[in-house]
């Protein structure tokens, strides 16, 4: 175990989660994302970025 982790560190487990969760949160917010009424688009999208890659290595530090 401590082998696979050196060659596939567990951020990029996290990174890769995260990038999942982001797929599916952005598919579900995308016509909130882009009205504008919150925050610029991209910013938007970020940040959801941002919270998905900290949940999934939450959830994989606690798994």
């Amino acid at each position: 175990m401590l082998g696979a982790s050196l060659y596939f560190p567990p951020l990029f487990k996290a990174f890769l989660l995260g990038s999942v969760l982001w797929l599916l949160a952005h598919h579900l917010l995308r016509d909130w994302i882009y009205s504008g009424e919150i925050w610029h688009p991209l910013l938007m999208d970020l940040s959801i970025f941002v919270i998905a890659v900290s949940g999934s290595l939450w959830i994989l530090a606690s798994w």
